[in-house]
């Protein structure tokens, strides 16, 4: 039966120009390359300057994908942005964003906050709306300006993150409604919110005026991350009516090594079909997924027709999943 379906037309990515090795780490706080790089794989991580905004960094990455997908800016009648660390309380960093685009057409633009889910969110939410006739084009983008609520001075926290952003162009076209059509197959998100404070910032507006630093419970984050993780992968699949042989490349969030391995292993892939960019990305939290996959697209690692396992997960719980044909 003939469908809508949302089609990856382009992405594009961007990370700021000061590069923090774990050597420079290693100068700030009580640490060392091989501490770090042994526990979570990350070699290196991106920072942003101090007048670098997240909205800049969105509209970079933007830019890269409207050019990969050969629309004008006129065309995007959605834009939708993941991230936890806003530009300004309100509006919303989208706002922010379609007006340094140009964007003048009325096209709607919201944020969504689910930490390292919030891609995965994201795309769900412009995924529904273009299937169901709302709207035709999306701009969906990750982005992260972590640095600036990291406390430097908590070697179990500041080790971790980075900034980054990336961001992804739907379009809807009517497809056959099958599993061998291009573009998104299934998407599935979820939440636990038990453990709200388990990964979390310690401030916010309401409380007290302020952004705050992250706050983790790391042996709590690893212990959950792996069922979700392959939980994500599981059951789109499943809705997708594949199985894990079909994958062509697997994505999971950049958040550890260890964790992406032992994920892999559940899911019986071969490290060889995992991207892998923690390590020179670190922890980008919403920006994790579609950085990982527009550096992938960009280099020829993920070619047309392939078949795409996404899934994430990060604070709230928050957790989903996602299968795209490219």
């Amino acid at each position: 039966m003939r469908q809508i379906r949302s089609q990856l037309l382009g992405t594009g990515y961007f990370l700021p120009s000061k590069v923090m090795t774990n050597d420079d780490l290693s100068r700030i706080v009580d640490t060392s390359d091989e501490w770090i790089s042994t526990r979570t794989g990350i070699k290196s991580r991106c920072i942003a300057a101090d007048d670098e905004y997240t909205s800049a960094l969105c509209v970079n990455a933007a830019k890269k994908a409207i050019a990969n997908s050969e629309i004008a800016v006129e065309d995007i009648d959605f834009i939708i942005v993941a991230t936890v660390t806003p530009d300004n309380t309100f509006p919303s960093t989208a706002a922010k964003v379609g007006k340094l685009l140009g964007i003048k057409n009325g096209a709607a633009a919201m944020d969504v906050n689910a930490a390292c889910s919030g891609f995965v969110y994201a795309t769900q939410v412009a995924d529904n709306m273009i299937r169901l006739g709302q709207i035709k084009t999306a701009l969906v983008i990750g982005a992260e300006t972590l640095s600036k609520i990291t406390d430097w001075t908590d070697r179990n926290t500041c080790v971790l993150f980075g900034d980054g952003a990336g961001a992804a162009v739907l379009a809807g076209y009517e497809a056959e409604g099958n599993n061998t059509d291009k573009g998104i197959l299934a998407t599935k998100i979820y939440s636990d919110v038990s453990h709200y404070d388990t990964l979390c910032s310690d401030s916010g507006v309401s409380i007290n005026q302020r952004s705050g630093f992250i706050h983790m419970d790391g042996k709590e984050v690893f212990r959950m991350a792996i069922p979700a993780l392959v939980q994500g992968v599981e059951e789109t699949l499943s809705l997708a009516n594949l199985t894990a042989s079909d994958i062509d490349w697997y994505i999971p969030h950049q958040a550890n090594l260890r964790i992406i391995d032992s994920v892999a292993k559940k899911l019986n892939l071969p490290m060889e079909k995992v991207i892998v960019t923690v390590d020179h990305h670190g922890n980008t939290s919403a920006a994790s997924i579609p950085l990982a996959l527009a550096e992938s697209i960009e280099n020829g690692k993920i070619k047309p027709g392939n078949i795409i396992a996404i899934s994430s997960m990060g604070a709230g719980f928050t957790w989903g999943g996602i299968i795209i044909r490219v």
